[in-house]
């Protein structure tokens, strides 16, 4: 008779040890996410919110899922992980919001060849971050660890938002020709057109470390700037009345993305020297050569979130924007 030496879950590369540790550390930026409806416990096999507890009488459930795309590349290859959590969250609550949603929840899954529960914390304390920037809470999620499906030391992420809003009040409504199109300003790239941005970064030869081309730190610093979340400053001004469509500006740009907030056939007429573009976009688009349209239908330009307001309303909108904190600009014209 021959022995076989015994197997164990750890042999074949899972650490559940590994896991149960990562859950302890990311119990409390988890908690500090409660909000009424959810009380963001970790540990349930699913998720529940409470509608009512959230004020809502006749709400509309609206559900969105995304990721971060190559931009995880960057942030694996420079060692700095806080950021892409909360650009996972943007991603997917700046798309309720453009449907007149207010997120609720949030669930994440973290997927990994190894886990290293320290590096896995600081990913998903940025989701927890960007949960508060939204108003939702983190109310659970997944994390898996599959040896031999990832290369070693990549993750990827993806986000899962829950929302509602109250029947009758979703947007689009009410989109007119000549209604204003106010620009909302973007934080650079957010996490869209990395592919493109990771092979210009090869073309100028830098490292990850070198000083910022076109900012102060690091390019990797500049590059791993969060998604701006625009939840806050936009969802009084939908209860309002005073937002008639709003578009989230990723993958396809201001061009291809304008358009999906109005009737079909209609467009967005641009005026695109209002606003100065970003120094991250002239250094890509002149360092990669990259053609004016296809600029146009890959990065947001400076532009992260568009809005069609009634003419008589832009003015006290754009008051009401800047107040709290953004920049606007009035970026064209909707036209049937």
């Amino acid at each position: 008779m021959t022995s076989k030496s015994s197997l164990t879950y750890r042999d074949a590369g899972v650490d559940i040890d590994e896991g149960a540790r990562l859950v302890d550390l990311i119990g409390p930026a988890a908690k500090a996410t409660a909000r009424p409806g959810a009380n963001a416990a970790l540990g349930g096999f699913a998720a529940a919110f409470d509608l009512k507890a959230a004020g809502f009488t006749d709400p509309i459930l609206l559900a969105t899922t995304d990721g971060v795309g190559t931009k995880l590349k960057v942030a694996i290859e420079s060692g700095r992980h806080e950021t892409v959590g909360v650009d996972l969250v943007a991603m997917c609550v700046n798309d309720l919001i453009a449907q007149g949603g207010e997120p609720l929840l949030f669930l994440d899954y973290y997927a990994t060849g190894k886990l290293n529960a320290d590096e896995a914390a600081v990913v998903i304390k940025g989701i927890a971050e960007g949960c508060r920037i939204a108003g939702c809470a983190l109310a659970g999620g997944e994390t898996a660890e599959m040896p031999g499906m990832y290369g070693s030391g990549d993750y990827d992420l993806a986000g899962f938002a829950m929302g509602a809003a109250e029947r009758g009040t979703l947007l689009p409504r009410d989109v007119a020709d000549g209604d204003v199109v106010l620009g909302l300003a973007s934080s650079g790239p957010h996490s869209n057109g990395y592919s493109l941005v990771r092979r210009i970064v090869e073309r100028s030869g830098l490292a990850w470390d070198a000083p910022s081309p076109f900012s102060g730190g690091t390019l990797a610093e500049a590059l791993l700037a969060p998604t701006r979340i625009y939840v806050k400053p936009l969802l009084p001004l939908i209860r309002d009345g005073l937002i008639n469509g709003l578009a989230h500006i990723t993958g396809g740009g201001l061009t291809e993305n304008a358009p999906r907030m109005l009737p079909k056939g209609w467009r967005v007429e641009f005026d695109w020297a209002v606003w100065k573009r970003p120094a991250v976009f002239e250094w890509l688009v002149a360092t990669g050569d990259v053609p004016e349209e296809d600029a146009r239908r890959t990065f947001n330009l400076g532009i992260g979130m568009v809005a069609a307001v009634a003419p008589k309303d832009a003015d006290a909108v754009i008051a009401r924007l800047e107040a709290a904190g953004e920049k606007v600009f009035k970026i064209g014209v909707v036209r049937a």
